[in-house]
């Protein structure tokens, strides 16, 4: 769904305006595929050994580092995402139970085309990536909107966002490709998932903006008229 082009020179000329006077200040697969040159992946952002659960057996545990790109389909918003989102977090059992502690995610600003917005993904508040028959995993993730006049491009320091902490957009992933061992030293896997059924709020901390950036970008929207692609290859390190 597209804006139509009196609409999209509207919200374009009106969200420029205003923006410019506004301060946005698993398992590994059989058959390993060795990579020639595997992504290179940074654990600095690895919960340390002390964050990990009380009863926690670092030997264990192990710390994944996620870059996913893709595509994102969200209201008026359809855009690829061809600089990774990167999350870090840490996984293992306590007592058999299955624990997780999140890191850090990262994201470059997706510029929205036809319009002076970015979207930059961030965490949402939420996460399990235990996978089951299901689904893949479970995020919250928000997009904190930013302009693209002058370099660079950045996200917005107001708070002004797609969705909050307290209403983030929930992905629901399924798999779309099979997991795949791409590397074995380092261990680096890779698999494809998607969410198509999610709802996305409209904006969150905008003040007098929230009705024109609702309009240019086609929020809210309701559950089925999204989809979040992903193509996710993760580096895997134990603790021990």
């Amino acid at each position: 769904m597209t804006l139509n082009r009196t609409v999209r020179r509207f919200a374009s000329a009106a969200v420029g305006a205003l923006l410019a006077g506004l301060a946005l200040g698993a398992t590994p697969a059989q058959g390993a595929e060795r990579a020639a040159d595997p992504p290179v992946f940074d654990f600095s952002a690895c919960p340390a050994a002390e964050e990990l659960p009380a009863g926690a057996d670092p030997g264990t545990w192990r710390c994944e580092v996620m870059h996913a790109t893709g595509h994102l389909r969200m209201g008026d918003v359809d855009e690829p995402l061809t600089e990774p989102m990167k999350i870090t977090f840490a996984e293992g059992r306590v007592d058999g139970e299955f624990r997780q502690v999140f890191g850090e995610m990262t994201a470059a600003p997706i510029r929205v085309g036809g319009t002076p917005l970015t979207l930059t993904p961030q965490y949402g508040g939420y996460s399990d990536f235990l996978s089951d028959d299901t689904r893949r995993g479970e995020f919250d993730i928000k997009f904190a909107i930013g302009s693209a006049y002058g370099p660079p491009a950045r996200p917005s320091s107001s708070g002004c966002s797609v969705g909050s902490d307290k209403d983030a957009v929930h992905l629901v992933l399924k798999d779309t490709v099979p997991t795949r061992v791409i590397s074995e030293d380092p261990l680096v896997v890779a698999f494809g998932a998607q969410d198509t059924d999610f709802a996305a709020p409209g904006t969150r901390g905008c003040g007098p903006l929230s009705r024109v950036l609702d309009r240019a970008l086609g929020l809210p929207s309701a559950a089925g008229a999204n989809a979040f692609d992903m193509d996710v290859t993760v580096g895997i390190r134990p603790y021990v």
